[in-house]
């Protein structure tokens, strides 16, 4: 085998039954597998984390259906690659009566606009669309578009599927013949104990977990010598945990991290937040997400939140990472341990909800301000009452008299 190939590459599936995971999918009752098997595929997004199949689904599907396959990434293909890649679909239709799929990889990373030159193509049926994306395609897709595709979710991988997957290619390492879709057991105890570390560490991701292995085959002294641990562990050299600040799972982290301050849980809070700052997330980020939850859970409970959320990002933008982590984990447990109080947070969207149904009604003319005599002689500030100037209690109305609803904040 080719030491200058990438073990992912010549140990990708190119038969279904080599295919692991997926299983509500591509599995032998699966609905994507029912698709390809009757040869009709809708247009589709792939949505699920890096690694999970998403480009071997594109790809078997390419070999097992009779269309014309194109494949693009919207890393390095524009605008113009789609135009000209639709106007041959089209052609191709016409002349030979095929259908073409295009396989567009990362569309998420498309803007609005590219996408919308897919849209009439992808609606006529001149293509069949394959997206695979590891965002939420409800953000980052056009509603248009998007309401035009089936939507198919892939799953992290188990530490048990990729475990199949890593001493599957182990053994095709080993294998005189090239690219072997021959399946082996591993025997060999070491190779065992190191494959199952390989399969705990790369979190879900086969592509990581290949990677690791091609790394660590590498150095081995003859394809026969066995795989130990300690190779895995040299290989594997990670300076974080997988984590993608672009992807969705960087908004179910944040998420996590508030919810857990919000359930008074410090221990939730500190692991989120050990969770994104050793993933590489910009402190400043998440010190701005901390000041919103002093005002937002803790508020008038405990009015010394606001002022150290606010003391804590200042000081996160002095001294950056990595000295910044532990002032952040001090503001972190301080805001789950201390009282919580959503009064302000529930008057304030109370206001919100009356403005969007009410009128913009106007100011009660007693508490406008006078500063011209023409605003005065228009009857501008007549009749307020200055507080101060009252030692009992001022009855004046501060509300538009015609405002419905007088009453947002709850008594304690």
């Amino acid at each position: 085998m080719p030491k200058h190939s990438h073990l992912s590459s010549l140990v990708r599936p190119t038969a279904m039954e080599h295919f692991v995971g997926q299983n509500d999918l591509m599995g032998e009752n699966g609905i994507l597998r029912a698709f390809i098997r009757n040869n009709k595929l809708p247009s589709m997004i792939l949505w699920g984390p890096p690694g999970s199949g998403k480009t071997t689904i594109a790809r078997l599907i390419s070999k097992m259906v009779s269309a014309r396959c194109v494949e693009l990434s919207a890393t390095s293909h524009g605008a113009a690659d789609v135009r000209k890649v639709a106007d041959e679909a089209m052609n191709h239709l016409k002349m030979l009566g095929q259908k073409t799929i295009v396989f567009l990889d990362e569309i998420h990373r498309f803007k609005r606009d590219q996408q919308d030159i897919l849209l009439p193509h992808v609606e006529r049926g001149t293509i069949t669309l394959i997206g695979a994306t590891t965002e939420n395609p409800s953000f980052k897709l056009n509603s248009a578009l998007l309401s035009r595709c089936r939507v198919f979710v892939l799953n992290r991988l188990s530490e048990e599927e990729l475990y199949q997957i890593v001493a599957r290619a182990l053994h095709i390492w080993r294998s005189d013949e090239e690219g072997s879709e021959e399946a082996a057991p591993v025997t060999n105890k070491s190779d065992e104990a190191a494959l199952l570390q390989l399969a705990q560490v790369s979190d879900g991701d086969a592509r990581t977990a290949l990677n690791i292995l091609d790394i660590a085959t590498s150095v081995l002294p003859s394809p026969l010598s066995p795989l130990t641990p300690e190779d895995v562990k040299a290989a594997f050299q990670r300076s974080h945990l997988l984590y993608d600040r672009n992807a969705e799972e960087h908004y179910n982290i944040i998420s996590a991290l508030h919810k857990s301050i919000r359930g008074s849980d410090a221990d939730a809070a500190l692991y989120w937040l050990g969770r994104m700052l050793q993933g590489g997330e910009d402190p400043l980020y998440i010190a701005r997400r901390l000041v919103r939850a002093a005002s937002e859970d803790i508020g008038l409970a405990d009015n010394t939140a606001l002022p150290l959320a606010v003391s804590a990002y200042q000081a996160c933008e002095r001294i950056g990472m990595p000295e910044c982590d532990t002032i952040l984990a001090h503001l972190v447990v301080h805001l789950a341990e201390t009282k919580k109080s959503v009064r302000v947070y529930k008057a304030y969207n109370k206001v919100k909800e009356v403005i969007a149904k009410e009128p913009n009604l106007p100011v009660p003319m007693h508490i406008r301000n006078a500063p011209t005599k023409l605003m005065k002689n228009l009857g501008y500030g007549a009749g307020y009452k200055y507080n101060p100037d009252y030692e009992e209690p001022v009855d004046q109305d501060y509300l538009p008299k015609d405002l419905p609803t007088k009453k947002f904040l709850d008594t304690d």
